[in-house]
C-alpha cells in the first residue's frame, strides 16, 4: 500500500494500477462507445481500489487458517 506522506509513492501506485489493469481496458478507455469507455473506466478503477485499498487482508503468519 502506499505510504500517505508521500505523493510521489501514491502516483507511482496509481500508475501501476492502471498499467497492471486488463490490457482490453487500457484500450477500450478510448473507444468512441460511451458504454465500452464507461465500462473499461470501471474496471480500471476497480484495478486502482485494489492496488490502494486499506481493507485488502494481509496473510498473518500467526493467524490459523480454518477450512469453511
Amino acid at each position: 500500500m502506499a505510504r500517505i506522506d508521500s505523493p510521489s509513492a501514491v502516483a507511482n501506485d496509481i500508475s501501476e494500477a492502471i498499467l497492471s489493469s486488463p490490457g482490453w481496458a487500457r484500450v477500450a478507455i478510448t473507444h468512441p462507445r460511451a458504454e465500452l469507455r464507461e465500462r473499461a473506466a470501471a474496471e480500471i478503477a476497480l484495478a486502482i481500489v485494489d492496488k490502494l485499498s486499506p481493507w485488502t487482508p494481509v496473510d498473518d503468519p500467526n493467524q490459523l487458517r480454518l477450512a469453511l
